[in-house]
């Protein structure tokens, strides 16, 4: 039963809000029962790739007008994930399926896993900390207004009985599959914790939490400006200096 229990369609309801968005030349990625259209841009030859996992009300689409251009102005390929369900993608959004769906995207970046940097903000950030424990092997990971402990966000909007379960059933479900603790204690691997001071959604104690439980090189950055849905526009400047010195850390 746990097994299902973060398929389950309150979870999808309550928790992920796609909405359907359009562009040019997407690039397809196969997953089960469902087509992403994802963004792949390679411009550098030999470069890290910056694979970008989203956040919850957003689509590929909110990062093609600025975010591309500094990204590639850092010297970095780049792949922006799409969610199932979410802008030209099929299927509907299940959290369940959305961890499966990680490792397809990942093969389909289209260089190895060793030239990646996983990178994910908000909610985005359980599918980039699922992809470092499937691929460990990644060049480094980034996390900007990440959970650090997904239980606490689902039981925020949606109760046990409503999924026919018990307390303890949907926190063993989670346990499973979203063990953030234990991820980020076996990936030994760089990684960068951005947060802002007054996240209004997720707390800074998450991003607090994630780089004190990381096992390898770390860096924690908590801006003073900016809330959970601007950190980006605020600190444009200061956020993109610390990536491009994470990326070209030796």
């Amino acid at each position: 039963m746990t097994a299902d229990l973060l398929d389950h369609p309150v979870i999808a309801e309550r928790y992920f809000f796609p909405r359907p968005e359009r562009f040019a030349d997407p690039c397809w990625v196969e997953v089960a029962e469902a087509q992403l259209a994802c963004y792949s841009r390679r411009r550098h030859a030999g470069a890290k790739t910056l694979v970008h996992f989203h956040g919850n009300g957003e689509t590929v689409v909110d990062y093609l007008d600025g975010f591309v251009e500094a990204v590639d102005a850092i010297g970095l390929n780049l792949f922006l994930a799409e969610f199932r369900g979410y802008g030209m993608s099929t299927g509907s959004p299940s959290l369940g399926r959305m961890l499966d769906d990680v490792a397809p995207l990942i093969r389909a970046v289209g260089c190895p896993v060793e030239e990646m940097v996983l990178f994910g903000r908000s909610v985005g950030s359980l599918f980039a900390i699922h992809g470092v424990s499937l691929f460990p092997e990644v060049a480094g990971l980034i996390l900007e207004s990440a959970v650090a402990d997904p239980l606490e966000r689902l039981l925020l909007r949606v109760a046990p009985w409503e999924l026919g379960c018990t307390a303890e059933d949907l926190a063993q479900a989670v346990a499973e599959r979203l063990d953030h603790r234990g991820k980020m204690a076996a990936y030994q691997r760089p990684l960068l914790v951005m947060h802002t001071r007054n996240d209004d959604l997720v707390e800074v104690s998450h991003g607090e939490r994630l780089h004190r439980w990381a096992g390898g090189k770390k860096q924690l950055h908590i801006f003073p400006r900016g809330n959970h849905n601007n950190i980006l526009a605020v600190n444009a400047r200061e956020y993109f200096s610390l990536i491009e010195n994470f990326v070209q850390a030796p």
